[in-house]
């Protein structure tokens, strides 16, 4: 089975795209982030009719996701759509468990500028949610991280070190956070494979990025210790980006040699 993030920057916009996407990508389970709708207004029947099933934790305008799963799947258990303990109107935050298999989808705060007063929102979010997670860890030993994280781990998932050195999604207070996530039992599953340089998941829509390919690699997968024997390869899939009125970030695939979950 395969395990994929995508912040699809609208799904009112790109709905279509995303179960075309689906067609060629068999028992996957797909989080989405940047709905920018409701939950009363997505298209459940469309999706249905492709044969999957959704959970969201929509808002209007900005944020929002969701997880869509194949419909013979079992239904989700233990679905939580904030972090524990941190007040904050904004949807973003989905968790949920299949069978054993417990699956958390993030779209991490931007941040804007580094000292920004929403940069200090991004770090305390972060902090809390590292919290939830070490707690996830002693609930759940095989658990799935995924989402926008808003933040490029290292200078080797950024197009231009330098030029970004210190900016926003690249700081050292930001990575920090990061290194602090994984040491509750995650490792960004994309690093455990060889991978070719310069492999980005999220291009500015401005100056031809993505064709000159001047991109940053924020979108990620974190995956538990239980799981890394299981895991078979994980890529960032290109193509949608190349697609007509894409989102500004590709899809991020994990594919696991395990069994699909059962009741």
């Amino acid at each position: 089975m395969n395990i994929a993030s995508w912040n699809v920057n609208s799904l009112k916009v790109r709905l279509p795209q995303v179960l075309e996407w689906l067609e060629s990508q068999p028992d996957t389970l797909l989080g989405l982030q940047e709905l920018k709708q409701l939950d009363e207004s997505i298209d459940r029947a469309g999706i249905e009719s492709s044969g999957y099933r959704l959970i969201a934790n929509g808002q209007k305008t900005y944020n929002g996701v969701a997880w869509l799963y194949p419909a013979d799947w079992p239904e989700p258990t233990d679905i939580v759509t904030d972090i524990p303990g941190f007040e904050d109107p904004q949807r973003r935050v989905i968790a949920a468990t299949f069978g054993d298999l417990r699956v958390i989808n993030l779209y991490v705060v931007n941040g804007e500028a580094v000292g920004s007063e929403k940069f200090r929102y991004k770090l305390d979010w972060l902090a809390a949610l590292t919290r939830w997670l070490a707690d996830e860890a002693g609930r759940h030993e095989r658990r799935v991280v995924v989402g926008d994280f808003n933040i490029a781990p290292s200078d080797a998932d950024v197009h231009d070190p330098e030029a970004w050195r210190e900016r926003i999604l690249c700081s050292t207070p930001e990575r920090d956070a990061l290194d602090r996530i994984l040491e509750t039992g995650l490792t960004d599953a994309f690093r455990a494979f060889e991978q070719p340089e310069a492999a980005f998941s999220w291009w500015d829509y401005r100056q031809a990025n993505f064709r000159r390919n001047r991109g940053l690699r924020i979108d990620l997968i974190l995956i538990s210790e239980a799981l890394r024997p299981q895991a078979r390869s994980c890529r960032i899939d290109v193509e949608p980006r190349r697609w007509e009125r894409p989102s500004d970030h590709a899809p991020v695939v994990l594919e696991l040699d395990v069994d699909r979950p059962s009741d």
